[in-house]
């Protein structure tokens, strides 16, 4: 890694080109391919690149040799499909350690050789790790979404298995290329985490992905911005493209990754487009020139060719970046998490969708024990619509296989581009159950939650899995003592943990989210009444003295003592959600379809609400309690008030209250009025309807609305647009 670093800070170094074109130069026939040792299989073998190392490895190594020759710093083994999985199709895959070992010392003496006549100029073995044809995000039975054609676990042996023949056989570095699904990438990159221990060897990896169109998202459906988060655990040598198109198309995709990647950036395109017959269009000056436009814009480190190219593409390559300036080093700004998109705070508060929890919704409990997925994906659905921000879901019940039910169920929210573009929280007290369900997920995913409750090697042991496969890690104030429910207990808790983790396994500090624990107020008993209080406080300690960790809660613990009334319960949530945001809490769970507001809260109850959150009264809860039953009729009498009597309030306010409240039920009667009142349709949009969304805005940076209640309010300006449309037409 070493050596690399220093040589990609001073210059561009060059991949070699495309093996199987040169192969196919030769015109081999079956009998090549079969070699003496397989004269008697019973499989057609013709194809199977990989196992010409052992049945024409002078091919092999001549193409090596004149790619060094054309002036390739790195070289990759003749191996991309030289994994159990791929080599079962042939029937060859008990040859899987013998073809990469073979492969890799044929690489490496080609090298050594061109090494020792250039010792100014080292070349180096990349072992190159291809995807395999199946894909762990996506079913290859469109009616079947939940069906998988492999395992993460099955890949990953595969994986292991060829990683470490690599590793023996002398390769410098891993090339895991071609990415077109980075769950497939998850359990490759996890293998060569498994393969160096085991070697006791740790070597650079690079990472090239192959997008499926001009969108730039892989075929499994992930932006770059979300894969390279899918993939921040691991220390990179590179990432890159390669494959799909020429270096034309890949131009724009190449600044996403230049301008968030962290590490090196390499490119290796096809040879342009290839015709009806399969023949690239691209001459070697021309590939030559469109990657240096690369290099001019300061776009890469790495460069090679993929399909269709040649060591004379390469030699061109060579002489065009010979007096380039290589793209510097930078520190990345890669999304937070990811599912199908990348996902950035910036800040702002981040809510987590409740419903998908066996434990706290009975309705989604009864569906998925009645086996009704489609029905419990539409509870993840309008959740999304909602505006919940990341999906918690957990299945811990007695009556179900929680690791069984959790799996399926994440690979039919896969099969969902509207649920699969948010990350997800998966929610267990069982690891197995959270380590199976990071299996099953491409994006960077939360997993909720660990803590000290067994002991401390424990603890890091679980949360050491967790950073393996990629994931931020919720921490409950939980240690051996029991449940920390004090202001002084929770700090002390959380500090411990942080320590924990940052200074014996090397956690990201922003990976780590505490969740103080939201425990239940108003109960009548006197140690609970400060609970949210000291959840506010720790909140506060938390954010001052852990730099960049974060803070949770599930809001809904908070009013169990209310339950019932849900009004009420939903007016104490948003009270203490104003403060604890206030003190620097991040994210919390809640139901995003929760309606109250803040502001809306009646002074009244609002004071009786904050004196029981805060602790500012001792009879805070008799007092809240004695204005629960009049609260339930009032809100009921008030709707009632406001249906019968809307006409009282003036058509303007009625227009913004709908905006406020997201309500659509009057819209359309009150768009109608409008329109005889004003003169044009747009004076409506940018008199009263624009006088809302104004409102919404500042209610909203005041802490006072929350994200799904400003997503409620675009949705009914967009149906005001939508009335008002035939009428601007």
């Amino acid at each position: 890694m070493k050596t690399l670093s220093e040589i990609l800070s001073r210059r561009i170094m060059l991949l070699d080109g495309a093996m199987g074109t040169m192969i196919q130069r030769h015109n081999l026939t079956e009998e090549d391919f079969r070699g003496e040792e397989f004269s008697v299989h019973g499989v057609k073998v013709a194809g199977n690149n990989d196992l010409l190392v052992l049945t024409r490895p002078d091919i092999i190594a001549g193409i090596h040799r004149e790619y060094l020759e054309a002036g390739a710093d790195i070289i990759e083994t003749c191996t991309f499909n030289a994994q159990r999985i791929s080599q079962q199709e042939y029937q060859t895959a008990d040859c899987v350690r013998r073809i990469n070992l073979e492969a890799a010392r044929l690489a490496r003496t080609e090298a050594d050789r061109m090494s020792a006549l250039t010792p100014e100029k080292p070349r180096f073995v990349a072992g190159s790790v291809g995807p395999t044809g199946r894909t762990l995000s996506m079913s290859p039975d469109v009616d079947n979404p939940g069906y998988r054609a492999i395992d993460f676990d099955t890949l990953k042996e595969a994986y292991v298995e060829q990683m470490e023949a690599l590793i023996e056989g002398g390769v410098d570095l891993l090339l895991v290329e071609t990415v077109f699904d980075t769950l497939n990438a998850k359990a490759a990159l996890d293998a060569a985490r498994t393969a160096f221990r085991n070697s006791g060897v740790t070597l650079p990896i690079m990472l090239s992905v192959t997008v499926a169109d001009r969108s730039g998202r892989t075929l499994s459906g992930q932006t770059l911005e979300a894969l390279l988060a899918s993939v921040a655990h691991v220390d990179l040598l590179s990432v890159g493209l390669n494959c799909s198109f020429g270096a034309e198309q890949m131009m724009p995709h190449l600044r996403t990754l230049s301008d968030i990647a962290p590490c090196y950036i390499s490119a290796y395109p096809n040879a342009g487009l290839p015709d009806e017959m399969g023949h690239y269009d691209q001459t070697p000056q021309m590939m030559a020139d469109n990657v240096r436009r690369f290099a001019d814009a300061g776009l890469v480190n790495i460069v090679g060719g993929c399909c269709g190219s040649t060591p004379d593409h390469i030699r061109a390559m060579a002489q065009s970046l010979a007096d380039v300036t290589p793209r510097a080093l930078r520190e990345g700004r890669l999304p937070w998490l990811s599912g199908l998109e990348g996902f950035v705070t910036n800040g702002a508060f981040v809510n987590v969708g409740e419903r998908c929890n066996v434990a706290g919704s009975r309705k989604f409990l009864r569906l998925i024990k009645e086996g009704s997925y489609d029905e419990a994906l539409s509870i993840a659905r309008a959740q999304v619509r909602d505006g919940a921000m990341v999906l918690d879901i957990n299945m811990d019940d007695a009556m179900l296989d929680a690791e069984q039910q959790m799996s399926h169920f994440l690979r039919l929210m896969a099969s969902d581009p509207e649920i699969a573009r948010l990350p997800w929280m998966v929610d267990s007290s069982r690891f197995e159950v959270i380590e199976r369900a990071l299996k099953n997920i491409q994006g960077k995913a939360i997993v909720n939650s660990l803590s000290l409750k067994e002991g401390e090697e424990l603890f890091l042991e679980r949360a050491g899995r967790v950073r393996e496969l990629g994931a931020a890690l919720v921490v409950m104030a939980f240690d051996e003592q029991g449940q920390a429910t004090t202001y002084e207990r929770k700090i002390e808790v959380c500090a411990r943990a942080y320590r924990l983790l940052t200074e014996r396994i090397g956690f990201p500090a922003s990976d780590i989210i505490f969740d103080p624990n939201v425990l239940t107020i108003a109960t009548g008993i006197a140690e609970h009444d400060s609970y949210a209080l000291d959840f506010i406080r720790a909140t506060r300690w938390i954010h001052e003295n852990l730099p960049l960790a974060r803070v949770s809660g599930g809001v809904s613990n908070l009013s169990f003592s209310l339950r019932g009334n849900n009004y009420l319960r939903e007016a104490m949530h948003a009270v203490f959600l104003y403060h604890a945001i206030e003190a620097g809490m991040d994210m919390a769970i809640v139901n995003p379809s929760a309606a109250v507001m803040y502001e809306d809260i009646a002074q009244p109850l609002r004071e009786a609400l904050e004196d029981v959150v805060l602790c500012r009264r001792a009879d805070a809860t008799e007092r809240l309690l004695a204005m629960a039953e009049s609260c339930r009729g009032e809100a009921v009498a008030t709707e009632g008030v406001q249906v019968q009597n809307r006409q009282e309030i003036e058509l303007e306010e009625r227009l913004v209250q709908a905006l406020q409240r997201g309500d659509t039920e009057f819209l359309e009667d009150d768009i109608k009025e409008a329109l005889q009142k004003y003169d044009t349709p747009s004076a409506i949009i940018e008199g009263p309807l624009m006088r809302g969304m104004t409102m919404v805005g500042e209610l909203f940076g005041q802490g006072k609305m929350f994200l799904p209640q400003v997503v409620k309010t675009a949705r009914t300006m967009k149906c005001a647009v939508n009335i008002l449309q035939p009428y601007i037409e």
